[in-house]
């Protein structure tokens, strides 16, 4: 298939995958009977603080805490019989790998989720509970990724890349779907970006019936790869992110998330950590909600008052509520009382 620069015409085709509005529509159907159709609700009180009308698209109560099973179900059910007998292999430490063993054992496939030998036990438990085998080896989630690849040839599985797959991210672009389906009058969607799959998806379902509605896309600054690369226009990778929003901290986003990004997403802007931990605990103080750092960057983005949408109607896509327990306290400490 022809390569396409990002700043060609879109006409279905991106990199080397054609990736359309249908397959996001056969996503849903996949899904339809698997994944929760998380709740998009009206948020007076952020609406108050920001002078926009904000809807929060609440994927931290997805099945395993994260939106990852959507697209981790969505390239397992598109796997040939063949394919399943061999199993499929991932790395990831958090939502990816929990996201691809509930697949794995809807359909009786066997899984192997490659982590890092520090992963918290946490996450490595609930890995297991899904029924993956669980690899520990690496100091990092890089380290994890290439032995993950490396038994991927070794035992014939198929890999499923955390975002960086075009099955994977039209599973994701679900999402999309469902906030213009409950709120079509929506004008603007903030979405937080680690390797860029999930606002790729979000992006594709959105702009191709309603290329009037803004996708914005928000990364912690001491994770910024996928900014650096949107604004200027060339992959970029930073070798040390790091980021309270541990479920954004990406070296370099994929590259055909990269050319969706530079087709699709209309604005990006960083947040800082600290605006992070505050979004994390006004979410907990007002709207009695426990989210994850990566779950908060968006609203984080909204608060700052860096996207100027006042009087806009936003649908914040709230990403994920895993977090870790012992981190809360020491939050809530910081900021109790923050108006």
């Amino acid at each position: 298939m022809r390569m396409m620069s990002p700043e060609q015409e879109w006409g279905g085709c991106i990199g080397d995958y054609s990736l359309s509005y249908k397959d996001v529509e056969w996503a849903q159907a996949r899904l339809r009977m698997v994944a929760h159709r998380t709740p998009l609700s009206l948020s007076r009180t952020f609406s108050e603080m920001t002078s926009a009308a904000v809807y929060l698209k609440m994927e931290n109560m997805q099945k395993t805490g994260a939106f990852k099973i959507r697209g981790a179900f969505n390239k397992v059910a598109a796997l040939s019989s063949r394919q399943r007998e061999k199993g499929v292999i991932t790395a990831s430490a958090g939502n990816h790998a929990q996201g691809v063993a509930l697949a794995a054992q809807h359909f009786g496939v066997h899984a192997t989720v490659v982590m890092p030998a520090h992963a918290p036990e946490t996450k490595v438990s609930a890995t297991k509970g899904y029924g993956a085998q669980v690899v520990l080896t690496g100091d990092n989630y890089d380290e994890a990724y290439e032995a993950a690849l490396e038994l991927s040839l070794q035992q014939g599985a198929t890999f499923v890349h955390a975002f960086d797959d075009p099955d994977v991210i039209a599973g994701q672009g679900t999402i999309g779907m469902e906030i213009m389906e409950d709120l079509p009058s929506v004008e603007d969607i903030v979405v937080p970006v680690g390797g860029g799959g999930l606002i790729s998806g979000i992006a594709l379902a959105v702009k191709q019936l309603w290329p009037h509605v803004r996708v914005i896309g928000v990364q912690p600054a001491g994770s910024d790869a996928g900014y650096r690369s949107w604004h200027s226009g060339t992959l970029q990778h930073i070798e040390h992110p790091h980021s309270v929003a541990d479920g954004l901290s990406v070296k370099t986003p994929g590259k055909l998330t990269f050319a969706m990004m530079r087709r699709f997403v209309d604005d990006f802007v960083l947040v800082s950590d600290k605006e992070i931990e505050q979004a994390m605990c006004l979410m907990l103080e007002r709207a009695k909600v426990l989210v994850e750092g990566a779950g908060a960057a968006a609203l984080a983005a909204l608060l700052s008052e860096r996207l100027h949408l006042q009087g806009r109607k936003v649908a914040v896509v709230v990403s994920g509520g895993n977090v870790d327990l012992t981190r809360v306290s020491g939050l809530t400490a910081q900021f109790v009382g923050v108006k």
